[in-house]
């Protein structure tokens, strides 16, 4: 991968981890914090910032809020996907609604794709 540590992404990381959105708060405080597989929050990861990274699972989890319905940003999303799949890494996408409707459902679903990966890798 691309410099992880990207100097010109590690300061802007840095920034959004001081201003994580109410759903970002809520995935990270209550349930990722205290996951026993460690998990890193706006993470740099080439050229990219990933909203939160398990390295051991090799996982990104991105929380999707409206502005990735627009066709731009989707095409933005594949790539970025695609990009982070080239490392093997897989990248799982949560709509916002999800966080605030289903949020056990939400972590059930995390707590399984970790679980599956970590099984996966012995």
């Amino acid at each position: 991968m691309e410099n992880k540590h990207n100097p010109k992404l590690v300061h802007v990381a840095n920034m959004l981890r001081k201003s994580m959105t109410r759903e970002e708060k809520h995935l990270w405080y209550d349930f990722l914090h205290t996951y026993p597989t460690r998990f890193y929050r706006q993470k740099v990861l080439g050229k990219y910032i990933v909203d939160f990274y398990c390295a051991k699972a090799k996982l990104v989890i991105e929380l999707d809020g409206l502005g990735h319905c627009l066709e731009e940003t989707k095409e933005y999303d594949r790539q970025r996907t695609e990009y982070l799949q080239k490392y093997d890494i897989r990248v799982i996408r949560i709509p916002n609604m999800e966080i605030h409707n289903n949020f056990q459902g939400v972590c059930d679903y995390i707590d399984h794709t970790v679980k599956e990966a970590l099984f996966q890798k012995q």
